[in-house]
């Protein structure tokens, strides 16, 4: 029956009364770091958290599930995420990423390519010429995220799709900003999808977490191997506390994308704005794409104030509804100020070549009253004009 329902609905219901138990609708907490064995010689399904944990494996199991993928691994961070999916690279191997990706995931790389254990190379995926260029060269992993980190670009994933195929690369998208709700990147040809759980799947903003589902088995057993061997596996409460976050995501997606959708309505109104980013804008260059292969437009935007840094400091100091904050995906709204946060990691030349100016200002927008936070909003840029 699984099999006929919505997506919405096995969200729901994923491990809910099974409970052999005591028949508890939602699945108790398995906290034990090991488990007996039966006899000698004997091991029973579980025997150590770190390699394998009910509670965990039942986040994991719907992950897979809403992204459509051959099997999950839930790590205990997004970054865990992104250490476990490059497990798959030997030194001399070639990394291609976007120009423009988050601040961490550029960090680790850069930091990890420098000490030799794979080469890099960062490219504008939504350009062209670089990418019939890179489909020159060979490469195993080519990692992709769409929208992009702050700037909200669309990458076409049926042409990195072709991309890595010319390349003989894996691909691996980062589905963080969407969630299997609006983007399930494997129907597009991705053989890794990552998540920062610690965002829309969870939704709380009280968890650190992270997941790599893989299209094939083999793939994901892989992946399976090297959190265990690596001890980067999650911790069974905080996916305790993802699997709740699932049950809500339908709906909380839904609102964000309104409000954000409503926030950058208002933006482009207003004369202190310089440029709004939000995919779900005609006028925005990823829009085609974006309807093509996403379900919504998603609750994340930035946008450019014309007075620079000065500007934007003073529009996130006046802003009461968007928490000035690093992270994205909770019930409660944020501001972010990119360049002194989450790109900082990129330095001044890195941050020009993504594009990202600073006078921009990422938000992600919440569950609240829409009415609100464009209120809010408005207030905070009325200082400017």
């Amino acid at each position: 029956m699984s099999g006929e329902l919505q997506a919405e609905t096995r969200a729901v219901h994923s491990a809910t009364n099974t409970d052999q138990q005591h028949g508890a609708v939602m699945p108790p907490i398995v906290l034990s770091s090991t488990f007996s064995f039966a006899g000698f010689n004997q091991p029973r399904a579980y025997d150590y958290t770190r390699t394998a944990n009910p509670t965990r494996d039942a986040l994991a199991t719907a992950i897979a599930d809403l992204e459509g993928g051959a099997g999950a691994t839930v790590t205990a961070s997004g970054m865990a995420a992104i250490t476990l999916a490059c497990q798959v690279l030997d030194p001399g191997d070639l990394v291609i990423a976007p120009v423009d990706c988050y601040g961490g995931t550029y960090r680790m790389l850069t930091r990890l390519a420098a000490r030799g254990l794979f080469r890099l190379r960062f490219i504008d995926q939504a350009d062209e010429a670089q990418l019939r260029e890179a489909g020159r060269e060979s490469a195993r992993l080519l990692w992709v995220e769409t929208p992009t980190n702050p700037l909200l670009r669309i990458i076409d994933l049926a042409r990195m799709r072709t991309l890595a195929d010319a390349c003989g690369a894996l691909l691996a998208v980062d589905n963080t900003f969407l969630s299997p709700v609006l983007q399930r990147p494997l129907d597009f040809g991705a053989d890794l999808v990552i998540h920062s759980t610690t965002k829309y799947l969870n939704g709380h903003s009280d968890v650190i977490g992270g997941a790599v589902v893989a299209r094939s088995a083999a793939l994901h057993e892989e992946m399976a191997g090297w959190a265990n061997v690596l001890g980067l596996s999650g911790a069974p409460f905080d996916s305790f506390l993802v699997l709740r976050g699932l049950r809500t995501l339908f709906v909380r997606m839904r609102q964000s994308e309104a409000n954000a959708a409503a926030l950058a309505a208002a933006l482009q109104a207003s004369p202190a704005v310089a440029r709004v980013f939000y995919p779900g804008l005609p006028e925005h260059p990823g829009h085609a794409i974006a309807r093509r292969q996403q379900q919504g437009f998603g609750g994340m935007l930035s946008f450019e104030l014309k007075g620079g840094e000065a500007a934007a400091r003073q529009v996130v100091e006046r802003l009461r509804l968007f928490t000035l904050g690093v992270s994205l995906g909770g019930v409660e709204s944020l501001s972010c100020h990119p360049a002194t946060m989450t790109h900082l990691p990129l330095g001044p030349e890195g941050r020009k070549a993504a594009g990202i100016s600073d006078g921009l200002i990422r938000l992600s927008a919440g569950i609240e009253a829409t009415a609100d936070l464009v209120a809010d909003l408005q207030a905070a840029l009325s200082a400017l004009v």
